[in-house]
């Protein structure tokens, strides 16, 4: 899989911006705030039909202009591909593959992409919602239909909320909904709890030796960590348990409001030779296992899917000393297109740079 073409259109400060992309190891240079966030976050848009920084799709949006459009040519099993998004300020949206209107599910399976951004560099310190969402973008690269499980859930867990928060005021309600709501969120949430762990056991496979190379003799492990599970189990059992915890906590779910129970409120365990990393680790190791998740993302993507992926490296060198600088570039493979953006060209050797295109950008415009 490779990109070869970009053109952003009122896509944040690009107003009018185009991009031969048609090499191995691309370089995007240029001071903060000028637009290198914006072209890699273009991309992983293409891909995921999200921003990896906001959930108001307005926001990508110029200010002074009244819609956005990003437009791709990319070249998968030799076969050449052309996807166009564009998104107005009334949220009226188009998805479009070789010209010609098309389904999310369908849009997203064309373009493969893994981000490693600074921002990811702090996933063990952050929120427990910042771990899970960085579990359900690098599953919904593999299963499509993973997004949709999701926004299933979603929509049920909203409805049981207001109903549980009608209820509490006072309303006559017919209880009954709440079996029926629980009842529909217990099977769709089991199947996610399923798909999350049945995929971090995956992962952890390969981030275990990825993290032993760089950190030499440690050891890391990765845990799902849901309420009213202990260790991994089968669907049948997972669906089994949700229902008995939600009929145990239904009680304190109707005085909060709110549910209690489900993958919404679960958590991603990492340890470092048995030690809690999120509490125990050094700066230097918690940024050897998130570099460790983000390669094995790769290799992953690329196992389950048979392409390869576009490689997204946000400003990440500057945060990564010496010998994870270099780990990360020589595990790259050759075969991997690379979009790398930097204030300059400083961090890398030039046997490196001898092989990389080199652009830099601007207020929002790109030169060679």
């Amino acid at each position: 899989m490779r990109l070869l073409n970009l053109k952003l259109t009122n896509y944040r400060n690009c107003i009018d911006l185009g991009l031969n992309l048609d090499f191995n190891k691309i370089l995007i240079i240029g001071k903060n705030a000028q637009g290198k966030t914006n072209i890699l976050e273009s991309i992983y848009f293409l891909s995921a039909l999200k921003s990896p920084r906001t959930s108001n799709n307005v926001e990508i949006i110029n200010f002074g202009a009244d819609m956005t459009e990003i437009e791709a040519e990319i070249v998968k099993a030799q076969t050449s591909i052309d996807l166009g998004y564009s998104y107005s300020k009334e949220k009226s949206r188009s998805l479009r593959i070789n010209g010609v209107k098309t389904t999310p599910k369908n849009f997203k399976q064309v373009l493969k992409t893994v981000l490693f951004s600074t921002n990811d560099l702090m996933l063990l310190r952050g929120n427990p919602s910042d771990r899970r969402d960085w579990l359900d973008r690098a599953i919904s690269q593999i299963y499509p239909a993973y997004d949709e499980r999701l926004s299933k859930y979603d929509k049920i867990r909203v409805q049981k909320n207001n109903f549980l928060k009608d209820l509490i005021k006072g309303a006559i309600l017919d209880e009954t909904l709440l079996d029926v709501l629980n009842e529909q969120l217990a099977i769709c949430g089991s199947n996610i709890i399923y798909l999350r762990q049945k995929f971090l056991k995956e992962i952890e496979r390969i981030a275990h030796e990825k993290h032993r190379i760089i950190s030499e003799t440690e050891e890391l492990k990765l845990d799902y960590e849901c309420s009213f599970l202990n260790g991994e189990v089968e669907l049948d059992d997972i669906l089994e348990k949700f229902k008995l915890a939600l009929e145990e906590r239904k009680i304190e779910e109707m005085r909060r409001a709110q549910a209690c129970v489900g993958p919404h409120r679960d958590d991603i365990l990492f340890f470092i030779n048995g030690n809690e990393a999120t509490k125990f680790a050094s700066q230097g190791q918690q940024r050897t296992v998130v570099l460790s998740l983000k390669l094995s993302e790769l290799d992953i993507i690329t196992e389950k899917t048979g392409d390869e992926p576009v490689l997204l490296l946000d400003d990440v060198l500057a945060e990564l000393d010496d010998i994870r600088q270099n780990y990360l570039l020589k595990s790259i493979s050759s075969n991997t297109q690379t979009i790398i953006t930097s204030v300059d060209t400083v961090l890398f050797e030039d046997e490196f740079l001898k092989d990389v295109k080199i652009y830099k950008i601007e207020n929002g415009r790109i030169s060679e």
